[in-house]
């Protein structure tokens, strides 16, 4: 059974940097995608399909990143620590919201905009922006 519990969300200065965590159990032994998503503030209860795709990695390493996402997004994987994570740069008031990770045995990396093709989920973790 994958669990996935995020960490790193809180309030920043726009800006400033951030460095989200998603420890990630009972995936390893199968290739795997792993993902993070963001959805906006007051929208944590609709259904994973609304939620915006912002990058995906492989269990290669392969990365893909949604069109919208800039340079300032970067996705990356600690495998000794079983723990996916989201750096985002020069913070803007616009990346507020519940960020969430993903995992899937069979999504794609081009699934970064098809958060439906992701079975499992972490409860979020709200940054907010100011």
């Amino acid at each position: 059974h994958v669990q996935l519990v995020e960490s790193g969300g809180g309030s920043v200065q726009a800006g400033g940097s951030l460095r989200l965590s998603c420890v990630v159990s009972g995936h390893t032994g199968r290739a795997y995608v792993m993902g993070w998503f963001r959805q906006a503030i007051g929208k944590e209860h609709e259904h994973s399909s609304t939620r915006e795709g912002l990058a995906t990695i492989d269990s290669d390493g392969r990365r893909n990143y949604a069109g919208s996402v800039q340079s300032r997004f970067s996705i990356f994987e600690d495998k000794s620590e079983n723990t996916l994570y989201l750096e985002i740069s020069d913070l803007k008031l616009e990346d507020t919201g519940t960020y969430y990770c993903a995992a899937d045995f069979y999504a794609s990396l081009a699934a970064v905009d098809r958060p439906t093709d992701f079975t499992y989920w972490g409860q979020g973790t709200l940054v907010t922006v100011s």
